[in-house]
């Protein structure tokens, strides 16, 4: 059976100067990234379609990732792939008190539920960010996360610390109410032809914003939930593609409601099924 120190291995005589592939001998930390990000969305795509035989090879291409990154930092003497282990061994004991700790005054008993876990976790990870002298609920907030993801996040830091709505209605509210301010910029922007459009921008952003914050009352993942809005409406529209390839006209040649015609007859198929 292969063991980590073999993929090591692979990853060192792959950066080797004299004998590696020029390519991985060509990379670098910045360089990768996009690699990883890619990596990253290929496994939540193969979880999402279900896809069990193909989810160990894209693991495996992320965990790839891990060790180029560990090959990099081992070679400029930053930090090494056992320095990676030793840090998420201690954080995952660290940040499990209720596994790992001996009862205490501090922790007289076991958790057994998740909502005392996520008091506890997020105790914790306070606790890490005053260590760390970082002093806003916001702090190491990955900047590079999905906006959507990063949204729900932020909301999330400042519910922890109060700075949230307790009932649904008033966030409800806050969407109607951006919505009507995305409108009022554009209906400024039909009557002046010089209207800054950037308003409008601004103004989607808070659309956007509040939409994220209904979804998290909700206890929804925005991201997720956008992710599966596309796969609907791309599975949608190949049926409309469908119905339109049996009509023998070109689907530009059709009008929207002979094509909204269709799309509604994919739709009720598939409510049927």
């Amino acid at each position: 059976m292969a063991d980590i120190q073999s993929l090591l291995t692979i990853m060192q005589q792959l950066r080797d100067p004299d004998s590696g592939c020029p390519w991985d001998l060509a990379q670098d930390f910045a360089s990768i990234v996009p690699f990883t990000l890619e990596e990253a969305y290929e496994v939540v795509d193969t979880i999402e379609r279900q896809a069990w035989d193909e989810l160990p090879d894209e693991l495996g291409d992320l965990l790839f990732q891990v060790v180029f990154y560990c090959q990099l930092g081992q070679e400029q003497g930053k930090f090494d792939f056992s320095t990676v282990i030793t840090r998420i061994s201690d954080k995952l004991i660290r940040r499990h008190p209720q596994v790992f700790a001996p009862p205490s005054l501090s922790h007289p008993s076991r958790i057994t539920n998740v909502a005392e876990f996520n008091q506890t976790w997020d105790n914790i990870k306070a606790s890490e960010r005053q260590q760390k002298h970082q002093h806003s609920a916001l702090d190491d907030i990955p900047q590079a996360l999905p906006a959507l993801t990063r949204a729900r996040k932020i909301q999330h830091r400042v519910a922890k610390v109060g700075f949230d709505w307790a009932e649904l209605a008033p966030v409800v509210a806050k969407v109607h109410e951006e919505i009507d301010e995305v409108l009022v910029e554009v209906n400024q922007r039909d009557q002046d032809p010089d209207f800054y459009q950037p308003r409008i921008v601004d103004e989607m952003g808070d659309l956007l914003f509040a939409v994220v914050n209904l979804a998290r009352h909700l206890n929804v993942d925005p991201e997720q939930a956008l992710r599966q809005g596309n796969q609907k409406f791309e599975r949608r529209f190949r049926g409309v593609e469908q119905c339109v390839a049996g009509s023998g006209k070109p689907i530009e040649q059709h009008s929207l409601d002979e094509l909204d015609h269709y799309w509604n007859v994919v739709k009720q198929d598939e409510n049927a099924n």
